[in-house]
Order: C-alpha cells, then structure tokens, then sequence
C-alpha cells in the first residue's frame, strides 16, 4: 500500500485496509501523537518518514498481524520507537489474551515505550535491557519481530531458542534481502520464505519457521 495524498487521506486508508475498531483507531492516533511529540527532542524515527507515518510505520507493522492470526504472545526485539511492535500490541488486543513484550537497550526510548504503552493502554511490557540478557525469559512465545535492527544472521543467533522451541520470526527486510540470506544460509541451517511486503514493492518479510543450528 503506497498512500498518497495528504496524512489524514493516508490514515483514513490505512485504518480502513486494516479493519480495527473506533478504539484502536483512536489509540493509534494517540501512538502518532506521541511520537510527533518525542519527534522533536529524541529524535526516534527518520525524520522523512514522519511525514508518511501511516504507511511507512503504522501500515507497515500492522501486516504482520495478518500472517499470524491466532498468535497472542509476540516478542519484539530492538523496539525502538514501538516498530512494530507497540503497534501491533496497540491493534493486536482485539485478539483475546494479546500480548507483546518489547525490548530496547536504550533508556530514552524506553521511556518513550513505556509512556506510551500507559497512554493507549496496549497490552505491552517494556524491558529496557540487551537483547542477550533477557532472550531467554521469553520461551514461550510464538512469534518474534525485529525491524531495521540487525542482519538476518545475528537475529538468527539471538532467537535461535525460541525458534527451535516452536516460534515463528516475521523479519522485515529491504532491498539487501537476498544478500542477508544468503549470508545467513552460510552460518545456519533454518527455514524460510520470503512475503512481498504490502507498503514497499522492494521490502520482503522474511518468515523463519524453524533453525536447527549452526553449520559446521
């Protein structure tokens, strides 16, 4: 989906396609608000891409809903500004029992998740801590997330546990993705296949259905 024309035609699209409820919605527009907001001092998107948020952040996280529709427990790695996964915590409680945890090493942007999560009122808990000191409280969860955050290899070496434990990773990827691929299958073996993203004709997700270790 590449909307055009003003932000408000833009969100109007974007809600529409994804289907959620005048609640959601309004949560959604409050995550806007904040970010626009913290925008300004913390600097924690691309600045371009404020001006596109719907598309570019909103529309682009909320695909991934769709590709597991009976998954509650969501784990999302390097969250940043909550891409994607605040927003899908924010559209993903109209699933019964929906949860995300999210972490981010940086202590801003924590801050920023965590007021945030307080304010919609997502169904999220914030760790503000290294991605390989906590991996490995979140055994139990069946879908991984992780955006602009690492080359597809270091993902793979650090959800490895819960891959091999029944998770599923949903990896948004650019146009360097066959690259990260083929990198990948030189250090491990795993499954994957590759889904056109639904904003960006050049971006893939790359969905990992199963690892089972490094290569000799």
């Amino acid at each position: 989906m590449h909307a055009s024309g003003s932000r408000a035609v833009s969100r109007d699209i974007v809600l529409r396609e994804a289907g959620v409820s005048r609640e959601t919605a309004a949560a959604l527009d409050l995550y806007v608000a904040q970010l626009t907001r913290w925008q300004s001092i913390k600097n924690l998107v691309g600045p371009s891409t404020l001006a596109d948020v719907w598309s570019r952040h909103i529309a682009d996280s909320l695909q991934l809903l769709a590709l597991a529709p009976q998954a509650t427990r969501w784990l999302d790695l390097g969250s940043g500004a909550g891409i994607p996964g605040l927003i899908l915590a924010i559209a993903g409680r109209e699933r019964p029992g929906f949860h995300v945890d999210l972490v981010e090493s940086n202590g801003r942007k924590g801050a920023f998740l965590q007021e945030t999560v307080r304010l919609t009122g997502a169904p999220a808990r914030i760790h503000v801590a290294r991605i390989e000191t906590v991996i490995a409280r979140f055994a139990d969860s069946q879908i991984v997330t992780a955006r602009a955050l690492a080359p597809l290899s270091q993902l793979l070496a650090w959800t490895e546990p819960l891959l091999k434990n029944g998770a599923s990773g949903l990896f948004p990827k650019g146009r360097d993705v066959l690259t990260e691929l083929t990198e990948a299958g030189e250090r491990w073996k795993f499954d994957a296949d590759l889904i056109p993203s639904r904003t960006d004709s050049e971006a893939r997700i790359v969905r990992v259905s199963s690892v089972s270790g490094l290569l000799p």
